[in-house]
């Protein structure tokens, strides 16, 4: 009997210990239910928002110096322009450098046919020349073409313009002119003349007469 019940209690124990450790060590029970991964708890990331600035205007990007560039240029050519009377204006102007041919060319011709006359008189000797050249066709249409037409001035030998003493003031002086004239920056008493000569000759011609001038008279 003491054999027999104890017996019966180590088998009692050893089936007790076959239902605990499948549980501990075993998969878990399907019974239990599984979070799926797209519910899973993922970290926030915060992405920060834009600062909004309420007077934004594209103007505000544009470089400060563009307004500053403009506004210096403006101020240089106001300082840059001349002004004031024909005396004035020939001594801004005055310079050894015609700065182009065809200003040369007007040059030249001011100074050979009236370096000795009053500042009037040479800027009247300048407009007929660019009077002639703004002819439409009556004349060749550029200040050299004026020049280098055939037996127009006395000076003109061959296609090269004479030389000049380029740092003489007669010289300058007709350089300052010619510029003048070119920019149109006074008016001549001469209007639209477009041939002229020396007081001391009379060549006759039935033109009209439009002024005199310093030593030449002016015809159209």
């Amino acid at each position: 009997m003491f054999v027999t019940l104890r017996s019966a209690l180590l088998v009692l124990a050893a089936a007790s210990a076959s239902s605990v450790a499948p549980a501990q060590m075993g998969p878990v029970s399907s019974s239990e239910p599984l979070i799926p991964v797209t519910t899973a708890s993922l970290p926030k990331i915060v992405v920060p928002e834009p600062i909004s600035n309420p007077t934004y205007t594209p103007e505000a990007e544009e470089p400060a110096s563009n307004n500053l560039d403009a506004d210096t240029e403006a101020t240089a050519s106001q300082i840059l322009k001349p002004t004031g009377d024909l005396s004035s204006l020939v001594a801004q102007l005055r310079g050894s450098e015609p700065g182009s041919r065809e200003l040369e060319c007007l040059a030249v011709g001011i100074y050979f046919e009236s370096k000795s006359e009053p500042l009037a008189g040479q800027l009247a000797v300048g407009e007929v020349i660019a009077n002639r050249a703004n002819s439409n066709g009556r004349f060749p249409s550029t200040y050299c073409g004026v020049l280098f037409q055939r037996g127009q001035f006395s000076f003109i030998r061959g296609k090269s313009l004479p030389s000049v003493p380029r740092a003489s003031r007669q010289w300058q002086t007709a350089v300052a002119v010619a510029k003048i004239v070119d920019q149109n920056l006074k008016d001549s008493a001469v209007g639209n003349a477009m041939f002229f000569h020396a007081k001391h000759v009379s060549p006759g011609w039935r033109l009209k007469r439009v002024a005199s001038v310093g030593n030449h008279v002016f015809y159209r």
